[in-house]
């Protein structure tokens, strides 16, 4: 095998691998989509329920919204 044939192998490994990348990018993408999907329908982790029992404050969304409801309170 002499350099000429090596350069044509690596350049026809080189031009299938442009082709095939974007296949298998996809191909990785579609199964992290499946795993979050399942994990979707088993419901929240262990994690998640730990964070969510735990006391937090009123977003601002709602305390401006009950500011808005006592400031129409008391002006009606």
């Amino acid at each position: 095998m002499n350099a000429h044939d090596a350069l044509d192998t690596l350049a026809v490994l080189g031009v299938f691998l442009l082709m095939a990348l974007p296949s298998l990018i996809g191909h990785a993408h579609d199964r992290r989509i499946d795993r979050q999907l399942r994990e979707a329908e088993h419901g929240p982790g262990p994690q998640d329920q730990n964070s969510s029992s735990k006391e937090t404050e009123p977003s601002t969304a709602t305390w401006y919204a009950d500011g808005r409801r006592s400031k129409k309170l008391v002006s009606s």
